[in-house]
């Protein structure tokens, strides 16, 4: 490996973070739990923007998993630009902001706290405006993030939520919380083989990325990596919407990335891959050594090889953290291929107030 960037130094920065962010935040979740044992919520409602967004994606599905609580991703236009209230009442309200300065994002919490809802706020910044806000906070502790792209933030918002999904109830083991930081540093294995994939795809100027389930939330944000690092134009779907209209995209060559993790989802995503293998699609699969079904002869795949102190079998429920790191990894290599900065991606900052 010859070519780095900060993106890249801080997605190997990543076991570390969430190490960090586990081993902080469990006394933070203890009481959390304790709360809402007294005070259990009817329904959750999220509100988060950019690849916060894409963590309350993964958080929805995660908590109604493991809670049984129903989970919306709140619109913040409904309070900053209609002016509207909705009933809150039973409602947990939580916010999901890596500056913890989105200016629509801490709008809902504060117009939900007002209300008298119990609100979270989730940041990776301890003196922002949102923990001034919130009912209470989790902290992602990652660390100062200089690249404009999220990354290490987002897989401690991830952890974050874990986190949450237990205090809330949720059927979480911490055991397996705890071998994630063991499942990122294996996942950091894949970067010289995907330093040199990311070659084959120098001229890519589209694309799609698909996932299913709690991968879901990854495809949205590998999407979201290659869009402003390298402004390659990326569709991004379910498996299961993928095959209701945007199927008509498949075609000959068409870049597609598939997170493709063994367990429940995997009939549906085979089902995909299929489809790619018929059209001939150029199509890279994120999955791990243990997944011995991948059917397509033209698929290329990066496959997770976990350490060998790093025991037990990784269930579905946790896989999305180390299946997003060699996401991660090739967006910033593609990048840097690309002759592109993408530390700095033209026209962005990395704080962004939107009402």
């Amino acid at each position: 490996m010859n070519k780095t960037s900060k993106m890249l130094e801080e997605v190997r920065q990543q076991p570390a973070a969430l190490e960090r962010t586990l081993t902080a935040g469990l006394g933070s979740a203890r009481v959390l739990r304790q709360h809402f044992e007294a005070h259990p919520p009817t329904m959750i409602a999220i509100a988060a923007r950019g690849t916060s967004d894409n963590a309350a994606e993964f958080a929805r599905y995660l908590i109604e998993i493991t809670t049984g609580i129903p989970t919306s991703l709140a619109a913040p236009s409904v309070v900053t630009l209609y002016r509207s209230r909705v009933n809150l009442r039973g409602v947990a309200v939580v916010g999901i902001s890596q500056s913890g300065e989105s200016t629509d994002v801490n709008a809902v919490l504060e117009d939900a706290r007002k209300q008298g809802a119990f609100t979270i706020g989730i940041t990776n910044e301890p003196e922002s405006a949102m923990t001034k806000i919130a009912t209470d906070v989790l902290l992602v502790r990652a660390g100062k993030e200089k690249a404009v792209a999220a990354t290490k933030t987002y897989t401690g918002q991830l952890l974050t939520i874990y986190l949450l999904a237990h205090a809330l109830g949720g059927n979480v083991e911490m055991d397996e919380l705890h071998r994630l930081p063991g499942y990122a540093a294996s996942a950091l294995d894949t970067e010289e083989s995907i330093e040199e994939l990311a070659k084959l795809y120098r001229f890519m100027n589209r694309s799609i990325t698909v996932g299913r389930g709690l991968n879901y939330a990854n495809a949205l944000e590998l999407a979201l990596k290659m869009i402003e690092t390298s402004y390659v134009l990326t569709g991004r779907f379910s498996a299961a919407d993928l095959m209701h209209g945007p199927i008509a995209l498949l075609e000959h060559s068409l870049p597609a990335f598939v997170f493709a993790p063994p367990g429940v989802t995997w009939p549906s995503i085979a089902t995909v891959l299929e489809r790619l293998e018929s059209v001939k699609a150029e199509t890279l699969v994120i999955t791990d050594t243990r997944h011995k079904k991948i059917p397509s002869k033209t698929a290329q795949s990066i496959q997770l090889r976990w350490h060998a102190d790093v025991t037990g079998r990784i269930a579905d429920l946790y896989t999305p953290i180390p299946y997003i790191v060699p996401a991660q990894l090739f967006a910033g290599h593609l990048a840097i291929v690309k002759g592109l900065d993408p530390d700095h991606p033209r026209t962005l900052s990395k704080v962004t107030q939107t009402i």
